[in-house]
């Protein structure tokens, strides 16, 4: 049965549906429309779904009003993509549980492909927030989105930080986007979407719950291309995000601080379970992958890798003179207009950056 976006949002909106039920649900029935129709003694065949959930889902169609959800959404200048829209998140869609809808409140742009999360302790000291700022600052400077969950503490460190350098970050949030939490990061949440998007899987007037913050955490990691965790005692919700990065195949990176503080305890813990020690920016842009797809960078050039952020004009001119076939020096050296004493240099370094490979002596080629 087809989907609309009607049954998508009326299953999103039925209370009690947890990321990993709608997952087993839409398995099961192939479209959210199904689910609605399906026969209580079906759906109770889904693992997750009890008496009280297959009564809701029952009763969905004549309880939840998706149509006047959808004349605020419009009333406000709030977008909705689902899982089958063009502008949804390539990188979210590849996860395991995905969300069926977003409410967007903002926009969201290509360039948001290349992004990654800070996030970290609701308590945060002084030394924490500092370095989420700085983090969150360099790395917008650089052309990278900022993906946080305006929490208190260092997310909203991380959103100031990269407002402040002029960049562009999203927030995710668990309740709906005109519900800010917490309500004192209201003109925070309103730069944010003038300047990039506040994001919910929720609609836009449901207040959030204590079951949604671990839900979020997964969109926040599977929006971006890696998580830094900056101050986070044992038990935190920034462990959580690491914890959905690393099972969505994401780079994971810590900030180590003062060692007799309780909020270096979970950094340091992430640390010597393999997270790459975070310094500064190079730090995180040497460590990240190959885009999925080439992202326009903010000057509208096409980057293959957030490696390709650090370049200067004579790195960027040798890389963009090399195909991902093989290509002689000598042409390097031609289409660069650049001496061949300085493309053997600047090879060397491209090549420490991971950013094209050496077939022979002679010839190298984009990774």
């Amino acid at each position: 049965m087809p989907d609309s976006v009607e049954n998508i949002l009326r299953l999103a909106m039925v209370s009690g549906i947890g990321p990993r039920t709608r997952k087993l649900l839409l398995e099961r029935f192939g479209s959210s429309s199904a689910v609605l129709q399906a026969a209580p003694s079906e759906l109770r065949e889904v693992p997750g779904v009890g008496p009280k959930l297959c009564q809701r889902i029952a009763f969905a169609e004549k309880e939840i009003n998706v149509a006047e959800e959808l004349e605020f959404c419009h009333q406000h200048d709030i977008g909705i993509l689902t899982d089958d829209h063009p502008n949804y998140p390539r990188m979210l869609s590849e996860i395991h549980d995905p969300p069926a809808a977003l409410f967007v409140r903002g926009a969201i742009q290509s360039a948001d492909m290349m992004a990654v999360a800070i996030v970290g302790t609701r308590h945060s000291t002084n030394y924490g927030n500092r370095q989420a700022e700085r983090l969150a600052a360099g790395l917008a400077r650089a052309g990278v989105t900022i993906v946080s969950g305006l929490a208190r503490g260092i997310d909203a460190a991380a959103h100031r930080g990269a407002l402040s350098a002029g960049g562009r970050t999203l927030a995710v949030l668990a309740g709906g986007v005109m519900r800010v939490y917490p309500p004192e990061h209201e003109a925070l949440a309103a730069d944010i979407a003038r300047r990039g998007a506040l994001l919910s899987e929720t609609p836009p007037r449901f207040p959030p719950k204590s079951g949604m913050f671990p839900q979020r955490n997964r969109i926040i990691s599977g929006l971006s291309l890696g998580v830094i965790v900056v101050e986070a005692a044992d038990r935190s919700g920034a462990l959580i995000t690491a914890t959905h990065a690393n099972e969505q195949g994401r780079e994971v990176f810590a900030v180590p601080g003062p060692v007799d503080l309780r909020t270096s305890h979970g950094c340091h813990q992430l640390i010597r379970d393999g997270a790459k020690l975070v310094e500064g920016v190079d730090d995180v842009l040497n460590e990240l992958g190959p885009l999925i797809q080439p992202t326009p960078n903010q000057s509208g050039k096409a980057i293959h890798s957030p490696a390709e952020l650090q370049l200067n004009d004579q790195e960027r001119a040798i890389l963009d003179a090399i195909e991902s076939q093989p290509t002689s020096l000598d042409q390097v050296s031609l289409k660069s207009g650049l001496p061949i004493q300085r493309v053997l240099a600047t090879v060397s370094v491209l090549e420490m950056r991971r950013l094209i490979r050496r077939v022979s002596g002679s010839l190298v080629a984009r990774t």
